[in-house]
């Protein structure tokens, strides 16, 4: 067998290459090749066989690796293949387990989990995974210890709800860091969320108004908007949100209808209207104007984000019972807008509507193998339920408990 020469270059000619500039491949012999590319990038190369396939491997770039420790590599890369040792193997292995910062973690989770998850969940989570990005960042994903996450969601000055947020997106970053290999085990592991920010509180028992408190806000001293929207609300049970983004086009006021799309919340629905609902209605949409909303927005700023018109904020009409309950005297208890579907509920079931038909009236599906079976919308039956209680709520106008005026 005849001796493989090695040892064919010199830094010399190396370096001539490199003035010339031309792109090059010379081998120094076993495999070791100095490459020069167009641009200018000299790299050394080593070339060899590996299960019957030609194979090759960078080294690093001359002059960062010398002539002489290119030859040093190179020989112990061939004294790997000798014992079995794919080089290229060992590289791959080598970029698979580098080291990720938490940024980077983010980003790849971001791309590869996050965004196959619902909406509101990229939505919640987004916001977390920018706090850990800010507070996290820099670090690196196989440096992160229990203390450090600890240490993240203390320091977040949030709401019971939030911080769980958060926690749930701490451990589905690390989840996935642990799923990719780059870390053993997650620092998650162990840690328990009610030791750092207590047991959650108890969920808000939702308020049933009396029949005095719906004749005080039936006759409430509002804005004329806010007020027809409270009784629309408390008429139909309705989410605040469906209200807020209600578009003129879904409300059929000749066929008394009001046509809900699906949500993220709620499934699409057709609410029937009594006689009064549909009078609130037409007068909403005469103020709304030309615009495209039941309830287009207040400030100048936000239709001009929403290139002229845009629906009303969120907000505004639980500020708005918020501060006519301040205001208003006799006081009525504190309540949201989804106390007034509460309220429907329960009152459709004082006036003897039956249970599946109240439930609806909310548009909430009815529970167990009668959900999956009973596929009736029940609006004949809805709109019975809610003529009964319109009925009711037009009896309260005539009820002037403490208030100030009323508005028919």
């Amino acid at each position: 067998m005849a001796k493989i020469q090695t040892n064919l270059l010199t830094d010399i000619q190396i370096r001539k290459w490199i003035r010339a500039g031309a792109p090059i491949a010379k081998s120094d012999g076993g495999g070791l090749t100095f490459t020069l590319s167009a641009v200018g990038a000299a790299v050394w190369v080593l070339r060899f066989r590996h299960s019957g396939r030609r194979q090759e491997v960078t080294l690093g770039r001359y002059p960062d690796l010398s002539l002489a420790a290119a030859r040093l590599m190179a020989a112990k890369k061939r004294l790997a293949l000798v014992e079995g040792v794919n080089p290229a193997d060992e590289v791959r292995k080598a970029k698979s387990h580098r080291d990720w910062t938490i940024r980077e973690l983010i980003r790849d989770y971001k791309e590869l989990v996050l965004s196959t998850l619902a909406e509101s969940t990229q939505r919640s989570y987004g916001r977390n995974l920018k706090r850990i990005e800010n507070g996290m960042g820099a670090m690196s994903v196989q440096s992160v210890a229990p203390a450090d996450v600890v240490a993240q969601i203390e320091r977040v000055k949030a709401g019971w709800v939030e911080l769980f947020t958060l926690w749930c997106a701490l451990r589905g970053i690390f989840k996935h860091a642990a799923g990719k290999k780059l870390i053993a085990a997650s620092p998650c592991a162990g840690i328990q969320l009610e030791a750092i920010i207590g047991k959650r509180p108890e969920k808000r028992t939702r308020l049933m108004l009396t029949d005095d408190e719906i004749a005080v806000l039936m006759n409430a001293d509002m804005n004329l908007e806010n007020l027809l929207s409270v009784r629309i609300l408390l008429a139909t049970g309705v989410r605040i949100s469906e209200l807020n983004n209600a578009l003129k086009a879904n409300v059929h006021l000749e066929e008394k209808r009001w046509h809900i799309p699906k949500t993220k919340t709620g499934t699409a629905i057709d609410i029937p209207l009594s006689k009064a609902v549909t009078e609130w209605f037409e007068t909403l949409i005469d103020i709304a104007g030309n615009s495209d909303y039941v309830l287009p927005a207040r400030s100048r700023a936000r239709m001009a984000r929403y290139d002229g018109d845009a629906a009303v904020s969120k907000d505004a009409m639980r500020e708005a019972i918020d501060y006519w309950i301040e205001q208003h005297s006799p006081k009525i208890r504190r309540f949201t807008p989804h106390d007034l579907r509460s309220t429907m509920k329960s009152h459709l079931r004082k006036l003897g509507v039956p249970r599946e038909v109240s439930e609806m009236c909310l548009n909430h599906k009815l529970p167990g193998v009668e959900g999956i079976y009973d596929q009736h919308t029940y609006y004949d039956e809805r709109r019975v339920a809610l003529e009964k209680w319109s009925d009711f709520l037009v009896k309260s106008l005539r009820k002037k408990i403490g208030s100030k005026r009323s508005i028919n």
